[in-house]
């Protein structure tokens, strides 16, 4: 979104964590003050783990896009639980076997992941031009498809000279997973930063799931998508 203003030794993910650059919207109206947002370079880039019809009024009403990044069951399952685990003030955090049941009856914050997934892909299909579906695996396996399309989608495509001087693999590289798991501050001590890097791998959930496990997620996955065109 601001990529003209900087050059790649200067830009802000270099001193700050991706989630400081990006601020969420419940963070901000919990812990910050609303004015905070007008202390953000315009346009402002905001994230959320909101359904979509938790989202403010004035952000679905207005032509503000709305990018949704979904992954598959197993592995949000998985990376939410072992996240969990590391956050402060769960005395006594559920076992993976009662974590697991709570997430397949859709008892976890922000509700049922298909219920939150199917919201934001019927409003799609309905208004293309204001919402674009990722898939996280997708964009693992193409991230220059990925980044391209994000740009398009957000109104920065890329120029044909960006495009010939490899803009888009230099975004991509410098924003990928390994690059920034490096740096000094997402690599500290401080639990805020260096839980949000784990792994990033699709298919993680094998390394803990059991069979029976996965095969009753998908279950239900296959169940409560029935009647959508919407896949994995």
């Amino acid at each position: 979104m601001h990529r003209h203003k900087y050059t790649f030794s200067h830009r802000s993910l270099l001193k700050l964590n991706p989630h400081d650059c990006i601020p969420s919207i419940e963070h901000v109206y919990a812990v910050r003050d609303e004015q905070y947002l007008e202390t953000l370079p315009w346009p402002r880039v905001l994230g959320s783990h909101l359904s979509y019809s938790m989202l403010p009024k004035s952000i679905k009403t207005s032509k503000c896009p709305i990018v949704y990044i979904c992954r598959e069951p197993k592995d949000v399952f998985v990376s939410f639980w072992r996240m969990s685990l590391r956050l402060e003030g769960l005395k006594e955090p559920p076992s993976f076997t009662q974590a697991f049941e709570l997430f397949c009856e859709g008892r976890v914050p922000h509700g049922p992941i298909w219920e939150h997934v199917l919201e934001c892909y019927t409003k799609s299909l309905i208004s293309p031009e204001k919402i674009l579906i990722l898939k996280y695996e997708e964009m693992l396996k193409d991230p220059i498809d990925g980044v391209t399309r994000l740009a398009n989608f957000i109104g920065r495509p890329f120029s044909e000279e960006e495009v010939k001087n490899g803009a888009v693999e230099k975004i991509a590289e410098f924003c990928s997973f390994n690059k920034l798991k490096e740096l000094d501050v997402n690599n500290g001590g401080d639990l805020t930063n260096s839980y949000f890097f784990r792994k990033a791998v699709p298919g993680d959930w094998q390394n803990c799931m059991t069979t029976e496990m996965a095969n009753k997620l998908d279950e239900i996955t296959k169940e409560k998508l029935c009647g959508s065109s919407f896949t994995y």
